[in-house]
Formats: C-alpha cells, structure tokens, sequence
C-alpha cells in the first residue's frame, strides 16, 4: 500500500503520523512478522526435542549410558550459551532480518547432518553445531519486540513468540515419535525436519524487516500505531548514555538468576520428560509423543494466555511491575506445588494431567522476553536479550546432566521431580528482584 514520504520515518524518532493517516485502516504487518517469529520458535524447538524423542532408540542403538545421555542432550546448550552475547552484539549492529535468515538456513542444514550420526561423539558435534546456530534466535525476536511493538502490546509481542517453543515440543514430540514409528528410522526423521526449517528461513528471509517504515505493506495508521508511546521515551534516551549493560545491576542479577532456573525446569522436562514417562510412568513410543504433544500444547495456552492477561491488566491501571512480576510468582509457585505432589500420584494419566497444569502456568515465563525492551537502553536491547538468554541456556546446559547424575546414583526421578521444586522456588524468588518502575519504562519506552 502506497505511502506519503511525509509518513516514513524511523520507528524510535518521536515524528508522528498526519492525524488524518489516523482514521485509515490500520495494517496489520507487525502481527504477520510475530506470526513468522512464532513459527521460527515452533520449528527451533521441533528440531530441538527431536532428539529428546528419539533418544530412548538412539541410546539403544548407540550403547548409551543415563550418563552420555545427559551429556549428548546437554551439549545442544554449549556452543547456544557461548554465543548468545556474540549473537546479540550482531543483532544490534546487523538487524535481526539477517541473522534470523542465516541462523535459521545454518540450525535447518545441521539437523539433517545430525541424521548422519555414527555414534555419541558424532552426535554428540552435531548438536554442538545446532546449538551454535539457533543462538541468535530469540534475542532476534526480543529486538523485533522493541523495534515493531508499542510499549502496550509488548506482553502479547513476548509470549506470541515464546508459545511457539512449548508448541514445537509438543508437535516436535507427536510428529518425530509418529515419523520415528512409521518409517522405523529416527534418521530419516530428523532429515524431515531439517528440510522443513529450510523452507521456512526462505519465507523469513523474505517478509521480514529490521524498520517498519521500510516495510511495503506497513501503512501509516499502523506507524501510528508502533510509534504510540515512543516519543518521550525516544527523546529522553537520546540524551542518556549508555554504560556497560545499560540496565540496573539488581534488575539484572534477578534477570539473570531467575532466567536460569526458570530454564532449568522447561529444559529439564523437555530433556528428560520423554525418558521419564517411558521409565517412571510406563509409556511407549507412541504415547510418549501423545503425552508430550498434551502436555506442552497446555504450555502454549498458559504462555498466550499469561501475556494476554499481563496486558489486560496494565490497561485496566495495574502497574506493569506489579502485572508482570505477580504473574511470574504465582506461575513459579504453582510448579513449586506440582512437583512436590507429583511423585504421590500413582496412575500415570493424573502425572500427566499434573504435568499440563504445571506446563500452563510455567510457560507464563514467556513474560521474560518483554523484559530486554521494558528494561534495557535502546541500544542495547539485542545485547541484553543475548545474556538473558546465555542465562537461561547455562541452565540448559547444565539440567540434562544433573538429571543424568542424580538418576544415575538413585535410581529413580522422585530426587529429580525435588530438584525441579527448588528450582521453581528460586524462579520465584529472583524474579521478585527485577525493578520494573514507571522511571525505567518512560526511560526505555
């Protein structure tokens, strides 16, 4: 749709729209970009879970013990944790439209690789590799946040982007089991999904944009619309320098901390969920992939859901640290209880109802990618969502190996389901750190 030039302007210079551009139809582009970004989630973490899928046979095939396991599932986190701050540094001096494209062709080319595996240590690269190049994806997404969203609609922005990762495990978990079973090949599988994220790096390639002025099908009234909020914020920034981080070192300690064991438990029930139905509960191949599929849809519900309803309260006069930081706690304390009652059930069906309440409210946690854009100068957004999520990624790393430890001296997941609770525990606690003051939003808009 054709624009005036008197309308293109950067989103983040505080010029506003012709009133009258106002009452036209708005576009709805920056919906369709989050669209994208959330089937970039889906399928990173169908690639992701495959392997998590598929390990039951692959350990039988390649001889493993709990122990290699644990280290082959955690090494997809090594080279993701190392490159995060790297891969945010080239957010912000290259835009996320390139380092999405290039990210996504890598991660797609290496799962197919990955199919080619002769045994742990060839695997074992392979995911090193994966890691490595699904490194700048989501701190990608946290800069588009900052770059397409009014303050308003970042919540919503956050968890549109994030529910695609519980939904990739959970159609990662139904359609590898299902590819697994019917062409008897967890090779063949992982080949499948490789080619699909391909295909879907071109259809990134060539919608997204860094600005939103630059972008075709934008029209003013949606400018307005991205702009809304931004001009004191903008002019205010401007006059500020940026020291270090760029964000306040309790706010970034509780980032941090809380991040980290929030990872601690996603990761380790997308790691171990799979082994833990199979051992602890009695499931096959089949209803593995069924129970995953339930339990992390219930996850994207709970993540839309916790960002939908973050908004809603803001705009009904919640203070947004009130808003966001009370929605976080009471999500950390609901996992906290589920994990404390979960070895008491004894039919498997009620653990894995327990496990879908306890994936709803968990993945209220997608309200952390709303917190680079609420709480970091404008130029170091990128840079902040990278060590938020080399944070989260060293939990990642270091949860499929604790696991593996303590299942490999006790010999059962009851400890395991205890560690989970005082993960959620601590979740709880240094999220209640990050200050989220009406100051810090008009500074950062």
């Amino acid at each position: 749709m054709a624009r005036s030039s008197a309308s293109l302007h950067l989103p983040d210079s505080g010029v506003s729209t012709p009133a009258a551009a106002v009452t036209a139809r708005s576009s709805t582009v920056r919906w369709r970009i989050f669209a994208i970004i959330f089937a970039l989630t889906m399928v990173n973490l169908i690639d992701r879970v495959s392997l998590s899928i598929a390990m039951p046979t692959i350990a039988h095939e390649f001889e493993l013990s709990p122990g290699l396991q644990g280290l082959i599932l955690s090494s997809f986190f090594w080279a993701y944790a190392l490159l995060q701050i790297p891969g945010g540094w080239l957010i912000d001096r290259f835009g996320p439209h390139r380092v999405i494209g290039w990210s996504t062709g890598l991660w797609g080319t290496f799962q197919v690789l990955a199919a080619f595996a002769s045994g742990g240590l060839s695997l074992l690269f392979a995911r090193v590799a994966l890691g490595a190049a699904e490194a700048p994806l989501f701190p990608s997404g946290g800069k588009l946040i900052s770059l397409w969203l009014a303050p308003s609609e970042r919540s919503r922005g956050a968890v549109l982007m994030d529910s695609g990762s519980p939904l990739g495990v959970a159609l990662g978990g139904l359609i590898i089991a299902y590819l697994i079973a019917v062409l008897d090949s967890w090779r063949l599988a992982f080949v499948i999904a490789g080619v699909a994220t391909l295909v879907l790096a071109w259809v990134a390639h060539r919608y997204l944009r860094d600005d939103p002025a630059s972008h075709p099908q934008v029209n003013a009234a949606e400018l307005e619309k991205i702009n809304a909020g931004r001009a004191t914020a903008a002019a205010q920034a401007a006059r500020l320098p940026v020291k270090g981080l760029g964000i306040a070192r309790r706010s970034l300690c509780g980032l941090l901390i809380g991040r980290a064991s929030w990872a601690m438990v996603y990761f380790g029930l997308l790691t171990w969920g799979p082994s833990y139905l199979a051992q602890a509960r009695g499931f096959d191949i089949k209803g593995i992939g069924a129970a995953t599929f339930v339990i992390f849809i219930c996850g994207a519900l709970g993540s839309l859901t916790g960002g939908f309803l973050c908004d809603s309260l803001i705009r009904r006069g919640v203070r947004r640290g009130m808003a966001v930081k009370g929605l976080l706690a009471f999500s950390g304390v609901i996992a906290l209880g589920a994990f404390l009652l979960l070895p008491t059930l004894s039919h498997p069906l009620g653990a894995v109802a327990l496990l879908c309440v306890t994936a709803f409210f968990l993945m209220w946690g997608s309200l952390y990618w709303s917190f680079p854009a609420l709480l970091a100068a404008p130029a170091r957004v990128g840079l902040i969502g990278g060590v938020m999520n080399m944070a989260g990624s060293t939990g990642g790393i270091a949860v499929p190996i604790l696991v593996g430890v303590i299942l490999q001296f006790t010999g059962g997941f009851a400890p395991v389901l205890g560690f989970f609770a005082l993960c959620s525990a601590l979740f709880v606690l240094a999220t209640l750190l990050i200050s989220l003051d009406v100051a810090q939003e008009v500074n950062h808009g």
